[in-house]
């Protein structure tokens, strides 16, 4: 078993959940989203519901790729 996230079980806070809603309307994967607030992706797609903020993704990717042209 891994290490668990320094933040793991502590409180969220005001910051947390004003950082979690950016990332999220940045199109950041919940894994990239867990990682930067030092949560599990459980604990960031609980806390996504209760506040109702989407994770899902948009039609864009969240990096910079170029569209692959048809060979």
């Amino acid at each position: 078993m891994g290490k668990k996230p320094k933040n793991h079980g502590n409180p969220w806070t005001a910051q947390d959940i004003s950082n979690l809603g950016k990332l999220a309307k940045q199109n950041t994967p919940t894994r990239v989203i867990a990682l930067k607030l030092d949560r599990t992706p459980g604990a960031v797609q609980t806390k996504a519901s209760q506040e109702k903020i989407s994770l899902k993704p948009t039609n864009q990717s969240p990096y910079n790729r170029r569209a692959k042209k048809p060979a």
